[in-house]
C-alpha cells in the first residue's frame, strides 16, 4: 500500500477550497446560499476520534507484542490493513470536504454582518478544524500501521501491520 502525499491532501484541499468559493460567490448572486450545516464538524469530530482512538489501540497492543508481554494480543494484519485503508480514505475525503467549507467560509467573511451569515462562517470554521483533526489522525494511524522494514530505523512508532 502506497503512503499517502501530502501534496496530494493539500492539492485537494485548494483545489476544493477554490471551487466552493467561486461556487458560493455563484450561488449567492443567483439566489440564496446553502447554509453550512451545524453536524458538519460534529461528525468529522467524531471520525477524528474513531481514528486516532484506533492508531492508539493499534499502538498499545504493537508495543506490548514487542515487549512480549504475557498475554498480550496481536494485531490481525487484516484489521490493520482495513484500518490503514479506512484512515487513508478518510483523509481523502476530509480534504475534499475541508476544502468545500473552507472556501464557503472564506466567502462567508464578506458577509460577517449578517447574524445568520457570520453563524454559517463558524461553523464551517470549526468544520475546517475537525476535518485538519481528521487528516492529522489518519496520518497518525498510517505511521503506527507502517511495516518494520518500510521505516527509517526508528521502531517506537513503527506497526507490523498492512
Amino acid at each position: 500500500m502506497k503512503q499517502l502525499r501530502i501534496r496530494t491532501l493539500i492539492g485537494l484541499f485548494l483545489a476544493a477550497g477554490v471551487l466552493s468559493w467561486a461556487g458560493a460567490r455563484l450561488w449567492d448572486s443567483l439566489g440564496e446560499l446553502p447554509s453550512v450545516p451545524l453536524a458538519a464538524p460534529i461528525v468529522l469530530g467524531v471520525i477524528a476520534a474513531v481514528l486516532l482512538a484506533t492508531a492508539l489501540s493499534i499502538r498499545s497492543r504493537l508495543r506490548a507484542q514487542r515487549e512480549r508481554r504475557p498475554g498480550a494480543k496481536g494485531v490481525d494484519p487484516m484489521m490493520a490493513a482495513r484500518a490503514l485503508v479506512f484512515g487513508q480514505a478518510s483523509a481523502l475525503v476530509a480534504a475534499l470536504v475541508t476544502g468545500v467549507y473552507g472556501g464557503a467560509g472564506v466567502f462567508l467573511l464578506s458577509l460577517l454582518e449578517v447574524p445568520a451569515r457570520r453563524d454559517q462562517a463558524i461553523y464551517a470554521g470549526f468544520a475546517v478544524l475537525a476535518g485538519a483533526a481528521v487528516i492529522a489522525a489518519a496520518l497518525f494511524l498510517e505511521r503506527v500501521c507502517k511495516l518494520p522494514e518500510d521505516g527509517d530505523g526508528d521502531d517506537d512508532e513503527v506497526g507490523a501491520a498492512a
